[in-house]
């Protein structure tokens, strides 16, 4: 019955992904759950909720959600889940997004393993292809080296500031590795980090950034 449901779900959100940019489309939604299984190898939580939490952590986004939509809520009665479950899932959910560093804490064990599984997808080699593909889709600058790093920000500022893709390194990227929750969430996010240092080095010497 669990795997009808997951099944289920997959079919209703793909096709919703499918309309997404290259940032936050299904292959992102991949990723984030093979990430998922193999902290899920680590942990004891259930699998069942961090499938579907994972399968539905954007499809109410706000940087695509419409007016007066709420996607999540109404793939989540369909699937006919109980209260509990239901609860469960939009609480995983709802500590996911980073939201400018105003997102809320993971406090069970399911939302911590989504939470990391999602942000290991926001950095490394992936992370960097999906920051200019987000970058890219909202028109905004590869880098501005005169542009000064967000410490302090509210959501909306968060969301609606019109900074350059490198720049969104040092506001979010850069700062999720200290962020991991989960053990091996932390083991993984290491390489990526160091990756991300790297690129942004060779970046900037080949775009004079230092002078």
């Amino acid at each position: 019955m669990e795997q009808e449901k997951i099944s289920q779900c997959q079919i209703e959100v793909k096709k919703i992904y499918d309309q997404f940019d290259a940032s936050h489309d299904w292959q992102h939604i991949e990723r984030v759950m093979k990430n998922a299984k193999t902290i899920l190898a680590f942990e004891t939580a259930d699998a069942f909720i961090v499938e579907l939490a994972v399968l539905l952590h954007d499809v109410s986004d706000p940087k695509y959600k419409k007016t007066g939509e709420n996607l999540e809520r109404d793939i989540l009665e369909r699937l006919q889940l109980t209260d509990t479950q239901q609860q469960q899932i939009q609480h995983t959910i709802a500590s996911v997004s980073f939201k400018g560093g105003n997102g809320k804490p993971a406090t069970s064990t399911e939302a911590k393993i989504v939470q990391d599984a999602d942000r290991l997808d926001a950095i490394g080699a992936i992370g960097i292809a999906r920051a200019f593909a987000f970058g890219g889709a909202k028109g905004r600058k590869l880098y501005d080296w005169n542009e000064k790093a967000r410490t302090e920000m509210t959501e909306q500022q968060y969301r609606e500031a019109q900074t350059s893709s490198v720049t969104h390194f040092h506001e979010k990227l850069l700062l999720l590795k200290d962020q991991m929750t989960t053990e091996t969430g932390k083991q993984m996010a290491e390489e990526r980090h160091e990756f991300m240092l790297s690129f942004l080095k060779q970046l900037q010497t080949e775009t004079d950034g230092n002078k």
